[in-house]
């Protein structure tokens, strides 16, 4: 199964993302650089915290009129201005399609609504592989079309499979990770290799209700509202910066198969939040939080 076109037309544009000690004129800075390269500008979102004086910034440009070549910006950018003003800033073009891994295990619900999404033209995104530590869920690879890999992962074998794991990526030249609902730890050695680029689903409105049944725990406490958190993934278990989060309700007529159907219903949704706004280069992360533009 292949995707459909793109529900939207593709223009071909660059995308920066700032960060750097305030100071007064950063914003006229950065767009007097692009007007006078002929930059059409189509999206600028900034934020200041005042606390840390940090400032930050989204700006997205039209680069079929754009004075300079596109694989010179960084380095023009960096020199008038990145430097100078001690900016960390990363530079995206839209025309550069991401390719995505999933890792999953036993549970199908966040790997179809992603597969969907997919498969309706809604991302702009390659999967080539999904990776399991369990069988079950390769007929649902194989009906998308998409390379099914299952690796037998025990402890006393991690080391190696996540080496094994770790090639397969890099032989399919993988952009990001998204773990939909894949009930293993990765290592520090495996998240090295891919900085704030393993997204996860968790099953609550972090940190709550830690364990295997966190519904049956959430039941027994009488939860009037239940949730779910995508974030990124590091070597703090289920602490990494947060991209987002969501909330339903509930009462004492709801049955822990009740809970257990919302809360799915929730996990889809946030972890194809956070995908989105991984995908669409909105989330900028600072220490261990994440601003998200607009």
């Amino acid at each position: 199964m292949k995707t459909i076109k793109s529900l939207h037309e593709k223009k071909n544009t660059a995308i920066l993302l700032i960060h750097c000690p305030d100071k007064q004129g950063i914003l006229a800075t950065v767009t007097e650089f692009l007007n006078k390269n002929y930059g059409n500008i189509i999206y600028l979102d900034q934020y200041v915290n005042r606390e840390e004086e940090i400032f930050y910034m989204r700006v997205e440009w039209e680069l079929h009129k754009f004075a300079i070549p596109s694989e010179k910006i960084g380095e023009y950018f960096d020199t008038l201005i990145g430097r100078p003003l001690e900016m960390n800033w990363k530079l995206y073009f839209t025309d550069y399609i991401p390719r995505m891994a999933l890792f999953v295990s036993k549970m199908p619900h966040c790997l179809f609504d992603i597969l969907a999404r997919y498969t309706a033209g809604e991302w702009d995104v390659e999967i080539p592989v999904i990776i399991s530590n369990h069988e079950k869920l390769r007929p649902v690879a194989e009906r998308f079309g998409i390379d099914f890999f299952h690796f037998n992962i025990t402890t006393e074998n991690k080391n190696e499979i996540e080496k094994q794991e770790l090639e397969l990526l890099k032989n399919n030249k993988i952009d990001f990770v998204v773990l939909a609902r894949y009930m293993q730890i990765l290592s520090d050695g495996f998240i090295e290799q891919y900085p704030n680029k393993i997204i996860n689903i968790h099953h609550s409105f972090l940190p709550a209700f830690a364990g295997a049944k966190p519904y049956h725990a959430a039941h027994e406490r009488g939860v009037k509202i239940i949730g779910a958190t995508s974030h990124y993934v590091t070597s703090t278990l289920d602490a990494g910066p947060i991209i987002e989060q969501d909330v339903t309700r509930c009462s004492h007529h709801d049955t822990v198969q009740k809970l257990t159907r919302k809360g799915r219903d929730l996990e889809k949704i946030v972890l194809s939040q956070a995908v989105y706004k991984h995908l669409q280069r909105k989330v900028l992360v600072y220490k261990n939080r994440t601003v998200v533009f607009n």
